[in-house]
C-alpha cells in the first residue's frame, strides 16, 4: 500500500516546508521509491491565479493548465514526480466541491458540516494520489499550526492516519529554533509551543526538523526530545545553507532522515544516490566567474514573485560554470532619463511576465537599452510583448504602438487579445494555460532546443497581432516560433544582435538544477561571453520616445 508523509510547519510562516518536502521527495526517489507530491493550502481562493504576486509570490503553471502554488515549482525542480491538478488543493477548491455536491443532492438531505463533509473531501483529495505504482505520497500542509484556516486540513490528516494501517503514515513537523543575537542563544520554547498546539489537535509528530541559524547542541536536542515527546535521533537539524538551496537534500541525508523515514514506514531503503546533487554543489563552490543580469519587473521587492526565473538563471549558471549576480530593477522607477545610470554595466537583461500597464514604459526602456547596446536579452511572455512594442515604435516608426491591454485606443495594436478570450468575463483559470506545442524555425531558439518542435507552458490573454508581422519582419525582427494549431507567434528574435530572444511562454517552469532549460542556458552563455569583452559596460545612448506618445494605465496586477 502507498505510504504517506505529512509535512506541517510551526512558529512562523515561510520556514521552507516546500523545500523540505521537495528535498525529502528527492532523497526517497534516489533511494528507488516512486514518489508523488501534494500541497494543501488553507486560503479560500480556488487557486492562486487571481492573487497579486505580493500576496502569494509567483503562480506556477503545470502542463495540464493548473495554476498552482509556487511550492510545486520546488517539487518539480527537486523530483521527477508527475504533477497534476490533484497536487494542489485549497480551501476554496475543497468547499467548491462540497457545495456543488450539496446543490446536486449528493448528501441526501444531511446537514453539511466541516466534520465529516469537508474533512472527507480533503481525505479524498489525498487518496487521489494513492494509486498503483506510488510508494510514498508527500503532502505538505500550508500555513502555520495554530492558524484558524488550517484546522480542517490538520483534522483531516489526523483522521486519515487513523484510517490507514498502522505504520503507513508519518508526521514530520518543521519548526524554528529562535536565535537571540543579543545573548547568543538558541531558544527552544517556540518549538515546544508549536508541537504542543499540534498535539492538542491530536497529531504527535514522528520527526521534528528544526530550522536554525546556528548548530544545535546535544543538550538542546535532548531537551526538545523531552518536551516534544520525540525521540532524540528524530530531532533533525536543518541549518541555513551557505551556498545553494540544492545543498538541502545532502544535508538531510547526512542527518539520516531517510533512515528514520524507512524505519517508521517499514521500508528497507538503500543509501540514496545523490551524486548529481553533489556535482551541483561542487560546481557552485568551484565557480569564481560572476556575471550580472538585470531583471526589470514590477514586483522586485518580493523574491518569490519571480522565483522560478531566478532559479532557472541559477541552473544556467551551474551549466555554464558562472555565478549569477542579480540586479533587480523596478520597472516603475526606470525611465528614459535614468536607464543608462540604472542598467549600465550589466551583462544581460531579462524582462519577465506580468499584467497591466504599470511599469510598462520602464520595461520598454530596458528592452531598447538591450537592443541598442547589443546586450543579451531574454523576454518572457510580457517581456516578449515589450520587445515587440519597442521594436515597432523605435525601429519600424509605428508611433504609439502598444498592447490593447495597456491602451485600448492605440493606433497600432501590435499586441492584442486572443480571439478566444474576447467573450470571457471570469478571471480565474480562463487564460491560455498549460502546455502548448510550438513549431521552431531556424534561429537561436531552435539551435538551443536542437529540435523542430517543443511543448512549453503558457499563461496569457494577449498575443502578437499578425497584421503587423510583415512590417516588423521587413525591419529585421524574425519570427522563429509559431503555435502548431493556431499560428500564433511564440518566439521573436533579432538575428542582427549578439543574443536577443523573446518568447510568449514561460520556459522557467521547465528548468531543473540538474538540467538547465536550453533558452536560459544559452542566454547565460551569451551573457558570459558579453562579460569577457574588454569593455563590457556599453557607452551611454539616449532612449528616445515617439513624439506625443502617452499610455493609459491598465490592469494593476
Amino acid at each position: 500500500m502507498t505510504k504517506h508523509i505529512f509535512v506541517t510547519g510551526g512558529v512562523v510562516s515561510s520556514l521552507g516546508k516546500g523545500l523540505t518536502a521537495a528535498s525529502i521527495g528527492c532523497i526517497l526517489e534516489n533511494c528507488g521509491l516512486r514518489v508523488r507530491m501534494q500541497k494543501l493550502d488553507p486560503y479560500i481562493n480556488v487557486d492562486p491565479g487571481t492573487m497579486n504576486p505580493y500576496q502569494h509570490g509567483e503562480v506556477y503553471v503545470l502542463d495540464d493548465g493548473s495554476e498552482m502554488d509556487l511550492d510545486l515549482g520546488h517539487y518539480e525542480r527537486f523530483t521527477s514526480a508527475p504533477l497534476t491538478a490533484d497536487c494542489n488543493y485549497t480551501t476554496g477548491k475543497i468547499y467548491s466541491s462540497v457545495i456543488s455536491k450539496e446543490r446536486a443532492g449528493d448528501y441526501l438531505g444531511q446537514t453539511v458540516q466541516v466534520i465529516p463533509h469537508i474533512t472527507d473531501e480533503i481525505k479524498a483529495a489525498i487518496d487521489r494520489l494513492s494509486v498503483d505504482g506510488v510508494d510514498v505520497v508527500i503532502t505538505e500542509i500550508g500555513g502555520t499550526v495554530g492558524d484558524i484556516e488550517s484546522l480542517p486540513f490538520l483534522e483531516a490528516i489526523r483522521q486519515y492516519s487513523l484510517e490507514q494501517p498502522a505504520g503507513d503514515c508519518l508526521f514530520l513537523h518543521l519548526t524554528l529554533l529562535v536565535y537571540l543575537s543579543a545573548s547568543g542563544e538558541l531558544k527552544t520554547k517556540p518549538t515546544q509551543q508549536s508541537v504542543g498546539r499540534l498535539r492538542e489537535i491530536g497529531i504527535q509528530p514522528d520527526i521534528l526538523v528544526c530550522r536554525t541559524e546556528k548548530p544545535m547542541t546535544d543538550e538542546m536536542r535532548r531537551k526538545i526530545s523531552l518536551f516534544c515527546n520525540v525521540r532524540p535521533e528524530a530531532v533533525i537539524e536543518e541549518q541555513d545553507v551557505d551556498h545553494s538551496i540544492y545543498e538541502l537534500p545532502l544535508m538531510l541525508k547526512r542527518e539520516g532522515l531517510h533512515q528514520l523515514i524507512g524505519e517508521h514506514l517499514g521500508l528497507t531503503l538503500p543509501e540514496p544516490d545523490l551524486t548529481a546533487w553533489e556535482g551541483i554543489l561542487k560546481t557552485v563552490l568551484a565557480t569564481d566567474r560572476e556575471v550580472e543580469i538585470a531583471v526589470a519587473g514590477k514586483y522586485m521587492e518580493l523574491h518569490d514573485a519571480y522565483k522560478s526565473i531566478y532559479e532557472s538563471m541559477a541552473h544556467a549558471g551551474i551549466a555554464n560554470g558562472v555565478r549569477i549576480k542579480l540586479r533587480k530593477v523596478s520597472s516603475d522607477d526606470l525611465t528614459e532619463d535614468n536607464v543608462d545610470e540604472v542598467l549600465r554595466g550589466v551583462h544581460g537583461i531579462l524582462v519577465p511576465g506580468g499584467f497591466g500597464g504599470r511599469g510598462c514604459e520602464g520595461k520598454v526602456a530596458a528592452v531598447q537599452y538591450a537592443r541598442e547596446n547589443r546586450i543579451p536579452y531574454l523576454g518572457l511572455c510580457y517581456g516578449m510583448h515589450m520587445a515587440v512594442i519597442e521594436f515597432a515604435r523605435n525601429v519600424c516608426g509605428l508611433e504609439g504602438a502598444n498592447s490593447t491591454e495597456i491602451d485600448s485606443a492605440t493606433p497600432h495594436p501590435v499586441i492584442c487579445m486572443l480571439d478566444e478570450q474576447l467573450q470571457i468575463t471570469d478571471m480565474g483559470g480562463t487564460m491560455r494555460l498549460g502546455a502548448q506545442r510550438c513549431k521552431l524555425l531556424p534561429g537561436r531558439a531552435r539551435a538551443a532546443y536542437e529540435a523542430d518542435e517543443v511543448s512549453e507552458r503558457h499563461r496569457h490573454r494577449y498575443e502578437f497581432n499578425n497584421v503587423y508581422r510583415d512590417r516588423l519582419e521587413a525591419k529585421g525582427m524574425a519570427f522563429t516560433g509559431v503555435s502548431v494549431d493556431k499560428n500564433l507567434v511564440e518566439i521573436v528574435e533579432i538575428p542582427d544582435h549578439p543574443w536577443f530572444v523573446a518568447v510568449q511562454y514561460h520556459p522557467e517552469f521547465r528548468s531543473k538544477p540538474t538540467v538547465a532549460h536550453p533558452l536560459f542556458r544559452d542566454f547565460v552563455a551569451a551573457v558570459a561571453e558579453e562579460a569577457t569583452q574588454p569593455d563590457s559596460a556599453p557607452a551611454p545612448r539616449p532612449v528616445a520616445r515617439p513624439v506625443g506618445y502617452t499610455a493609459r494605465e491598465g490592469e494593476q496586477r
